[in-house]
């Protein structure tokens, strides 16, 4: 079940949200959430939902011990390790045994080839969630948790479950024993969740279409391959965005506060920078949990571009057990550590061309990131060089361009923070504002209805990031 589908939000969230708020009391309201977490994720996948519930209680016993062992480092470091072993290796098995085994296959043929392992939805995620509170836990940053439901529903809390944002453990502790519910708080939530939705539905998916075009097309050629990098970069931050947007305006309708998860990262001048404002919890999460465990910064010049070197080996096989995605990872390593070396002083003097080399360097990224393979996303970015022998513009890629030029102009447009300051700015003007405080509910509904239609339409509707 997805966020923006009819399911979701005519059925699911309705019989969700109205019996949360008949139901007063705390700890019923937070076994109704459970229960309904786990129905969420076992509407796609029920066979997967044994996975998770194995995987908190390791997490649930290895805390446990965490805490009964404090007075014996020895034996409390043996837990910590056992537990962080064992709720990798299933993240590990599901999502690598593959790609590791296949690998294996190409540098020494064993003539044994492995049945493909289906990859339960959300898994890294969970699993990060679960690694940040028994890492905090041992580094006691938090206290441990003896209620094992309410691990649970941490774990496997619907709004971020299965695309993020990454949300710790420590950020949420309190939330998950008390937290306050308003109107004010709950209408908050749904204009959140409306502008995710809007993200997604009208805007992501519209760019999903072109890039889709491209992907099926006979006449290449040089403006179609650029019209789809530019495509393909826009779906990617309004499909994740609007999602981590939708998630965060469910979190506060049902009381919780979730950090942000995207600043406007297109506004970046340069990777370093881009890097801070786009997936800010996985960022983070590596940032605290692997960068500063390896040294940070704190040992020397070469061991920090070894560091940044790992993270982002790492942050690319996150992302997908695949080569592309390794070679992604490294291809933003080699950006950072040249702008660590060289490159920062002169974008931060040179802003406009901060801009220009940071918009390009990623749209070469994503659109290795979106490749079937390392052969197609060099030949891509080749072709977009300039090279492939391809003509400069094809009869279809003129009409795409033409059929979706508003579309393109409104999606870099609503990347930046414009929109946001100009709404800012008419509210300081008390008529202006009045009359928006009036028309907000229809300027929610509106949109809503807006996108039902398309979802009646049987529109284009993936979603990028369940598939890590």
């Amino acid at each position: 079940m997805v966020f923006s589908s009819l399911t979701f939000l005519y059925l699911f969230l309705p019989l969700a949200v109205l019996p949360y708020f008949l139901v007063k009391n705390r700890t019923w309201r937070n076994g109704l959430l459970l229960v309904l977490s786990l129905f969420f994720y076992a509407w796609g996948e029920p066979k997967y939902v044994v996975m998770m519930l194995a995987a908190t209680v390791v997490a649930y016993a290895g805390g446990l011990a965490i805490e009964t062992l404090r007075g014996r480092p020895k034996a409390r470091k043996v837990a910590f390790v056992l537990t962080v072993c064992l709720v990798t290796a299933n993240l590990l098995v599901f999502k690598y045994a593959n790609f590791l085994w296949d690998t294996l296959n190409s540098i020494v043929s064993t003539g044994v080839t492995l049945p493909t392992i289906a990859l339960p939805i959300g898994i890294s995620f969970y699993t990060f969630q679960i690694l940040s509170y028994v890492i905090d836990l041992y580094w006691g940053k938090v206290h441990v948790q003896r209620n094992f439901f309410y691990l649970l529903l941490y774990v496997s809390f619907f709004p971020q479950l299965i695309a993020g944002p990454i949300v710790r453990y420590s950020d949420v502790a309190l939330q998950l024993r008390e937290r306050t519910h308003s109107v004010s708080a709950a209408a908050e939530g749904v204009r959140r969740f409306t502008i995710g939705f809007c993200k997604k539905i009208l805007l992501a998916n519209q760019f999903g279409a072109l890039a889709s075009a491209y992907q099926q097309t006979q006449q290449e050629s040089v403006l179609f391959v650029w019209l789809y990098a530019l495509a393909f970069l826009l779906q990617v931050y309004f499909d994740f965005s609007g999602y981590s947007d939708m998630a965060i305006g469910l979190g506060r309708i049902l009381g919780f506060r979730f950090s942000e998860n995207f600043n406007y990262p297109y506004v970046s001048t340069s990777i370093t920078e881009f890097w801070r404002r786009w997936h800010i919890s996985l960022g983070s999460w590596f940032r605290d949990y692997l960068y500063i465990p390896l040294g940070g910064s704190r040992k020397g010049k070469a061991r920090q571009l070894l560091n940044i070197f790992i993270v982002w080996l790492a942050t690319g096989l996150w992302h997908g057990a695949a080569w592309t995605f390794v070679l992604w990872g490294l291809w933003f390593a080699i950006l950072l550590l040249l702008e660590k070396l060289v490159l920062l002083p002169i974008l931060e003097k040179h802003r406009i061309f901060g801009h220009v080399y940071t918009l390009f360097f990623v749209t070469l990224g994503f659109v290795l990131f979106d490749a079937s393979t390392a052969a197609q996303a060099f030949s891509r970015i080749g072709a977009m060089l300039g090279a492939g022998d391809l003509p400069l513009v094809s009869a279809q890629a003129v009409y795409y361009l033409k059929s979706y030029a508003p579309l393109l102009v409104l999606g870099m447009l609503c990347a930046t923070p414009l929109p946001k300051k100009a709404v800012a700015l008419l509210r300081e003007k008390k008529g202006v504002a009045l009359a928006l405080d009036v028309l907000e509910p229809l300027c929610v509904l509106l949109p809503l209805l807006i996108g039902t239609a398309f979802l009646v339409d049987g529109s284009f509707n993936p979603f990028l990031y369940f598939r890590f």
